[in-house]
């Protein structure tokens, strides 16, 4: 079965199409110390604009440009407050309910949902993704284009068989995912263009830990995240020999990544042959850092300061990860009401697993 991770991240090809991406990850947890027993964030192309949690009870943008969207939505935030309050309080149920369909209790567990959509400003083309996921593996997923759900895991299988008869709730959705939740996602793109669509070139830097040891392309402080770095010999992208390491997001919100290349079977005659390519969309020329010994950065005698520097970024990454990992909901993109941008009280299947009875969708009232 495949592993149920949430990634925030995504690793696109430079002359990929330009995709946008509006998503909500929600986290409910049980038996986790010193974590809210619920977090829900808001998402627009891996940036994260909106947060809540059940210790501050409040949603509270994440970035500054999400002020203006009271300009259109004076009750914006007083509305999502309340959405995410009644959204804790299923969760909370929820989780209980699954933890009797598996035949748990107690000990530590998760309860995490995705959902969102994707368009691409290119070709128009857009998509839906709404997910379920219950201690680290998928729990049910919804088939947008088959209009019916998944169940990855057995004792999904009952969930599926009541969620497939809603037809109704299933055109609902639909509805949501190539309309509304497109027409948020223009909405916030418009707010935040300054941010969203600026590209910052990155520091790129050759790191060696011993004589011995692979060479690391590192890349930093670049933005947006859709990029490609490689390793080449005489110009071609080098497969063999080459590991590449995640995408990873730093605190300012640009990014970094770091690619590896072995030096087991590269002679130092040859060192002039090997060249670090950079490609980020935005940049018309790629950024080429060549395989020399006078560029690598090196802590074989003693902690360099580079090193510290990167010990440092490392630290602050891991204790972000992990935090984004458990109470941003890492749910994995993929592929709103009263309640405007995202699924209306009432809407959301989960109530099903709450044990909850919850009235139809009421299209009307979706802003």
């Amino acid at each position: 079965m495949k592993q149920f991770i949430f990634s925030l991240l995504v690793l696109c090809d430079v002359a990929s199409p330009v995709l946008h991406s509006l998503k909500y990850f929600y986290t409910a947890s049980s038996g986790v110390p010193n974590f809210p027993e619920f977090v829900a964030v808001g998402m627009v192309d891996e940036l994260q604009i909106v947060h809540y949690d059940s210790n501050t009870q409040r949603t509270q943008p994440k970035q500054d440009w999400m002020d203006k969207v009271t300009t259109d939505e004076p009750q914006y935030w007083e509305r999502e407050t309340r959405n995410f309050m009644n959204d804790q309080q299923i969760f909370k149920v929820g989780i209980e309910t699954l933890k009797k369909r598996f035949n748990q209790t107690g000990d530590r567990h998760i309860y995490q949902r995705m959902y969102g959509c994707e368009w691409d400003d290119e070709t128009g083309a857009i998509d839906g993704s709404h997910q379920y996921g219950y201690d680290g593996e998928d729990f049910i997923v919804l088939d947008l284009k088959m209009m019916s759900w998944i169940a990855p895991s057995p004792q999904a299988f009952i969930t599926k068989q009541k969620w497939d008869k809603e037809k109704a709730d299933l055109e609902y959705r639909k509805y949501y995912y190539t309309e509304l939740c497109i027409m948020w996602l223009k909405k916030y793109l418009k707010y935040g263009k300054e941010t969203l669509q600026r590209t910052v070139p990155p520091s790129v830097s050759l790191l060696q830990k011993s004589p011995s040891s692979p060479v690391t392309c590192h890349a930093t402080g670049f933005y947006p995240d859709r990029v490609m770095v490689f390793w080449t010999r005489d110009g071609e992208e080098l497969h063999e020999e080459v590991e590449h390491g995640e995408l990873l997001p730093n605190p300012d919100g640009t990014f970094q990544i770091s690619a590896e290349l072995s030096l087991a079977s590269v002679r130092p005659e040859d060192w002039g042959r090997y060249a670090c390519k950079l490609q980020l969309h935005g940049l018309r020329d790629d950024i080429i850092t060549p395989l020399e010994p006078g560029r690598i950065r090196s802590n074989r005698a003693k902690a360099s300061s580079v090193g510290v520097a990167v010990g440092i970024v490392a630290a602050v990454v891991v204790v972000v990860m992990v935090l984004v990992a458990a109470g941003v909901a890492l749910y994995k993109k993929k592929k709103k009401n009263e309640r405007g941008k995202r699924l209306p009280p009432g809407s959301d299947n989960s109530s099903e697993l709450s044990e909850k009875l919850n009235p139809p969708p009421d299209v009307s009232a979706e802003n």
